[in-house]
């Protein structure tokens, strides 16, 4: 891609960056609040303007909570589940390319004329021809989640960071709804995050990250140009790094 006259070389080649179901919802805490999509649609193009490839996951909390259930298999609600990430990859791409910019949506499984297998050259081909990627359907398996399945794909296409953009802005030491003394951390590493169970992925998707040494950011989508912000080095949320071989 061609960089535009004036701009520097950016500093990170390829992100990943993992959407909340509840972040898209905004205060409505369910379904699409469709400007807070068209906000994050037009940060991720000027992200793409500067040379960054992209690759999205979306959650499907916004439409689907079916672990709560005590009456649907879990097999069952795992795949609801899947089906919801791609209609929010769907809907998310749509309005992406409402302000001008090209898509494409891999999926797991196949979902008819609705979306493409994913394969790693298929990925990469895509990311050549100036596309956001949106991963949707998660690992295609039960009993892994988003998280994992975000993390899985930032190893698999050799992403240089996971953005984890959520409706909290950062990691604290306890649930800061509930404890307004609640610590925020700045930094931490991926091995604390694991050895005190701090529930930034789980824990599959974070020992994932730790064994293929994938960092992630963590910050607030609602605050105003959150993603470029994170990109450019205006970051106020948590960085969780991992640590360097011996």
């Amino acid at each position: 891609m061609q960089e535009r006259a004036g701009k520097e070389k950016p500093a990170m080649r390829r992100i990943m960056l993992k959407l909340s179901g509840e972040a898209l919802a905004g205060d409505k805490k369910t379904g699409f609040d469709e400007e807070t999509v068209r906000e994050v649609a037009f940060q991720v193009k000027q992200l793409t303007e500067d040379g960054i490839e992209v690759g999205i996951v979306t959650g499907g909390g916004n439409f689907w909570r079916g672990r709560t259930s005590e009456n649907i298999d879990r097999t069952k609600a795992d795949q609801i589940g899947m089906l919801a990430t791609v209609m929010n990859c769907i809907y998310v791409s749509e309005i992406f390319r409402s302000v001008g910019m090209d898509t494409a949506i891999l999926t797991p499984f196949a979902c008819g004329a609705f979306t493409e297998l994913f394969s790693k050259d298929r990925a990469n081909l895509y990311f050549g021809a100036g596309k956001v990627i949106f991963f949707a359907g998660g690992t295609g398996h039960p009993y892994f989640s988003t998280d994992t399945g975000v993390v899985l794909r930032a190893v698999e296409v050799e992403a240089d960071v996971i953005l984890l953009a959520k409706s909290i802005d950062g990691v604290y030491d306890s649930d800061p709804k509930l404890n307004p003394e609640a610590k925020k951390y700045d930094e931490l590493s991926i091995d604390q995050v694991v050895a005190e169970n701090l529930q930034v992925v789980d824990m599959t998707a974070s020992i994932l990250a730790r064994d293929n040494r994938m960092p992630m950011w963590v910050f607030g989508l609602n605050e105003k140009d959150s993603i470029v912000n994170t990109v450019k080095g205006k970051f106020t949320g948590t960085k969780v790094t991992v640590q360097a071989e011996a």
